[in-house]
């Protein structure tokens, strides 16, 4: 359903005057990487690294959000298109109010990773892939989703029975079976703080 009768209002507040205000410019941080691989460990790392430091942060995490905002989604790729159309949206709104968005997800596909980063400002939109590979996440399983998947219990998992196809063009790549936490963070933070703050 499409909505209608509806109009966008422009805010009093743009962007440069936020992020003077705030001392910081909004930026979306888009974390891909299979499950397992250190996405949500670095993020929320990162997160704790940046507040610590003053700056405002808030963490999208892949599971969290199936737990309210996509609560009603399942795994068909349908429905993962439309889980990350809606965490598009969602970071599309705490980038214009300032805040540096750290998403976590899997995010298989490539085509709709560029179409998140096609929807923010030059620069605005930073993907970073933690590459570890898939030998070293299963050997990991940290919720023990490799198990069950290679036992039949679920269909359609990233990396074994759906694709997960590598970004070609990402700004960071880290692969967390060579980079400890400690270094993949001040990457990131690095990276990021690089991104929010010019001319402030």
């Amino acid at each position: 359903m499409v909505s209608t009768n509806v109009t966008k209002h422009p805010g009093h507040v743009d962007l440069e005057e936020r992020a003077r205000r705030l001392g910081q410019g909004g930026v979306v941080v888009w974390f891909t990487g299979l499950s397992g691989s250190g996405k949500s460990t670095i993020a929320y790392s990162a997160e704790d690294r940046l507040t610590d430091e003053g700056l405002t942060t808030c963490v999208l995490d892949g599971d969290n959000v199936r737990h309210g905002l996509c609560g009603d989604l399942g795994f068909s790729d349908a429905d993962r298109a439309e889980n990350l159309r809606r965490v598009g949206e969602v970071a599309s709104l705490f980038y214009n109010a300032g805040v540096i968005t750290l998403c976590s997800f899997v995010s298989p596909r490539r085509e709709t990773r560029q179409e998140l980063r096609r929807r923010f400002p030059d620069g605005a939109f930073v993907e970073i892939h933690v590459s570890t590979s898939l030998e070293v996440c299963e050997r990991r399983d940290p919720k023990g989703l490799y198990r069950r998947a290679r036992s039949g219990e679920i269909e359609n998992f990233t990396g074994l029975s759906a694709p997960y196809e590598e970004p070609t063009d990402a700004d960071l790549v880290i692969d967390t079976n060579e980079v400890s936490v400690g270094d993949a963070v001040e990457r990131v933070c690095a990276l990021i703080k690089s991104r929010v703050s010019p001319g402030l």
